[in-house]
Parts: structure tokens; C-alpha cells; sequence
């Protein structure tokens, strides 16, 4: 265990595996005291379960900030508060695929809910954190934005494609509002992840991300501000 995040509390917000999983466990070992929110029960447990054996302070809060609604964000920024004070880090990481059609054929639900999920979402997300924050007197911000909305490249996904590249416009202009303050807000656009099961060999796995997202919230990158690290080798 190091001590380069001891005395902070990072809330890991979108779900208990993946990216997820793997951004808490990097910031848990790095000395941090660590909430896990998302929808599933079961996977927040197994991601406490691999941070309390390894000696890391972490609680989860059920809550599923990809609904876009309000009371979502709410509660697991208040459980953050209450079960250890404070909120000085946020990697929030919702990020929901949305229908796979050409454009002309999307139905009009499905475009709401995907953006709903992933640009309503993180931004109630940002609103609770960012209060908490500011009364603080600073903090960090990370958000999940996605590859596509600097290339565009995955035909059938546009309704996804714009609303992480609506997002990724979000992060920067909300990093020049909070910057005076005390908060850094920045963005990982990551392309298909390599996981287990996946094809996508050259994909970054969830624990690169995860030490991209670390080291992002670190004092390291102090000066490093609304920006969207693309995470792909094949963007360029």
C-alpha cells in the first residue's frame, strides 16, 4: 500500500466492476479512502471484498447515476459525506452503449435514455460533487467520455458518439468555471476496453484506465486541466 492518496476520499461512481472496480482498487492502494456507487448490490461487495483484503478503507453506496435522475447523484454524494466526511476526488464513469442503429433509425426513447445516462447523469454527478467540493476549497473531477467522439469511427453509434462527445464539451468548459477555485476537471476517452471475453486485444485494460484516472487526480498532474485524454492507439 502507498500513501500518495492518504487523508482523501475518492468517490468511484457508475458501477462495482470494470473500470470501475479497477479505478477503486488503483486509488485504494494508493492510500485513499474509497466509495464505490453504482446499481448492483452484489458487485459493489466484491469490490469492497478486494479492498478490505488488501488492507484499504473503502463502504458502497447503491446508487445509478447513468438513471439521470437527481435523487441518484444526491444520495451517494450525502453517503460519501456521511460515512467519511468529505468528497476530494470524483471519477464519475457512467457509460451505457445506447442502440446500435443508423442515425435516421434511432427511436426517439432510446436517444433520450442514452443521453440520460451518459451526459444528464454525470452531469447531476458533477453538480452534488462540485457543491461538496467548493466548500472544501477544491477537488478533483474525472470524467469518462469515449474515443468515438473524437473519431466518430463505430457506424451504428451516434446517439452514443454525441452524447460522450457532449459530455467531453461539458468537462472542459465546467473545468474553465471551477479552476479559480480549487477544482480540476478533466476527461479519459478510452476506446473498447480488453477485458476478459472481449476481442479487443489492443484495448486498453481496465487497469491502465485505472492508473490513467490515478495519476490524472494526482498532485503529478496539478496543471492539467480540461483536457480529454484519448486512451486508443489506433485514434491517430
Amino acid at each position: 500500500m502507498s500513501a500518495r492518496f492518504a487523508g482523501r476520499v475518492v468517490l468511484v461512481a457508475g458501477s462495482g466492476d470494470g473500470i470501475c472496480r479497477a479505478t477503486a482498487v488503483a486509488f485504494a492502494r494508493e492510500g485513499a479512502t474509497v466509495m464505490v456507487a453504482g446499481p448492483d448490490r452484489e458487485e459493489l461487495e466484491g469490490t469492497l471484498k478486494l479492498i478490505r483484503d488488501a488492507g484499504g478503507a473503502a463502504d458502497s453506496v447503491v446508487a445509478d447515476i447513468a438513471s439521470g435522475r437527481a435523487e441518484e447523484s444526491a444520495r451517494m454524494v450525502a453517503a460519501t459525506v456521511e460515512r467519511f466526511g468529505t468528497v476530494d476526488i470524483a471519477f464519475n464513469n457512467a457509460t451505457v452503449s445506447g442502440p446500435t442503429s443508423n442515425l435516421a433509425d434511432i427511436q426517439e426513447q432510446d436517444w433520450a435514455q442514452t443521453l440520460a445516462a451518459n451526459l444528464t447523469g454525470v452531469w447531476m454527478a458533477m453538480k452534488h460533487e462540485l457543491s461538496r467540493m467548493e466548500a472544501n476549497g477544491g477537488g478533483v473531477i474525472v470524467n469518462t467520455a469515449c474515443n468515438m467522439a473524437q473519431t466518430g469511427r463505430l457506424v451504428g453509434q451516434s446517439a452514443y458518439a454525441a452524447s460522450k462527445a457532449a459530455l467531453s464539451a461539458l468537462t472542459r468548459t465546467a473545468a474553465h468555471e471551477y479552476v479559480a477555485k480549487g477544482i480540476r476537471i478533466n476527461a479519459i476517452s478510452p476506446g473498447p476496453a480488453n477485458e476478459p471475453g472481449s476481442s479487443f486485444a489492443d484495448g486498453a485494460t481496465p487497469e491502465q484506465v485505472a492508473d490513467t484516472v490515478v495519476w490524472l487526480c494526482s498532485d503529478e498532474a496539478v496543471f492539467v486541466v480540461g483536457h480529454d485524454l484519448v486512451l486508443d492507439k489506433k485514434t491517430v
